[in-house]
């Protein structure tokens, strides 16, 4: 059976039953924004600008790589970044929490983590993402945040709003849940100061590229080029918002994919990726943070870095220093 994402995806006409559903969604997110915007629900600034990374779609779109982007332009260029997410699936037994490379994935996250150790960055997790950044400001000399995952969190002041596309998938059928895939109506996105697709842009986006890097073994002992793969088979993981991305990578890249596709945070248990044959198994970078201490000597995964053009960095300095 399909899951409904599919659905969405592919335009399947029975979704229209939901749309009475669909349409109440999307008001109560109009409604709930509009408070927000006259005050009746408060928002609360920060003493440091704060960018905000976000989509209108559910699943996964690219906004892992652009935040990592986004502290490493940030770092270059004289600002001193922090990072704070909702810390998605993590089972920590009170928040917010510090995240550091050492951290354990089921307490704060799988992506949180994936963050900590790509940027280095200071990082703070928790469902109140107000409380996550005060606490950050508190404990670290940061001077700008940047929040993942944060467009409908609109207690949390912002400074700069940018929304992430899937470049290919876009907005599906442009419904809202549970009939589409969209958390608000699609006129949410003129309001943002950048659209960034991943992949292929329309008119007034900026194009976002992903490139793979040298594929590095869990247990940290190798780096070898992704061509080293190309000999036969190799298992690939999955477990991200859209799979076919990541299997499309591989496929480009001259590989020969034997699929498995898992939810979005999967939590993978020892030796479930341990399969009864020879063949390498290569993953996504988030897939490996939760598989580091169950990982044997064929176990790989492939990381990737977001490409931008220059003058989306140069606008989005100028946009800070306003």
């Amino acid at each position: 059976m399909k899951r409904i994402d599919e659905h969405w995806y592919r335009g399947s006409l029975w979704l229209w039953l939901l749309w009475p559903l669909s349409a109440l969604f999307c008001l109560l997110a109009v409604l709930r924004r509009l408070f927000y915007r006259l005050g009746i629900l408060r928002t609360d600034r920060l003493g440091v600008p704060v960018i905000v990374v976000g989509n209108i779609t559910v699943g996964g779109s690219g906004k892992t790589p652009l935040v990592l982007w986004l502290a490493e332009y940030l770092r270059r260029h004289g600002y001193r970044p922090g990072l704070i997410s909702r810390g998605y699936g993590g089972q920590a037994s009170h928040w917010p929490q510090a995240v550091s490379a050492e951290s354990d994935p089921r307490e704060v996250g799988d992506e949180a983590l994936l963050l900590a150790r790509r940027s280095t960055c200071p990082m703070m997790v928790g469902p109140d993402r107000v409380a996550a950044a005060r606490q950050l400001l508190a404990e670290s000399d940061v001077n700008v945040i940047i929040s993942d995952d944060g467009m409908q969190h609109y207690r949390l002041g912002r400074d700069i709003e940018i929304a992430v596309l899937d470049g290919e998938r876009r907005l599906a059928n442009g419904l809202c849940l549970p009939a589409g895939p969209l958390r608000e109506p699609k006129i949410r996105l003129r309001s943002v100061d950048f659209i960034v697709a991943n992949g292929q842009a329309a008119q007034g986006e900026w194009a976002m590229h992903l490139e793979a890097g040298k594929a590095i073994a869990l247990d940290g002992s190798e780096q070898k080029p992704v061509s080293a793969f190309s000999g036969g088979p190799v298992h690939a993981i999955a477990g991200i918002g859209n799979p076919g991305r990541f299997f499309g990578t591989l496929r480009a890249l001259g590989l020969k994919p034997i699929e498995h596709a898992f939810p979005d945070h999967y939590p993978y248990r020892k030796g479930e990726l341990d399969f009864r044959d020879a063949v390498p198994v290569l993953m996504t970078e988030k897939d490996a943070v939760k598989y580091l201490n169950y990982a044997g000597n064929r176990h790989w995964y492939l990381p990737v870095a977001a490409r931008l053009p220059d003058e989306f960095g140069e606008r989005l300095l100028a946009s800070l220093e306003k």
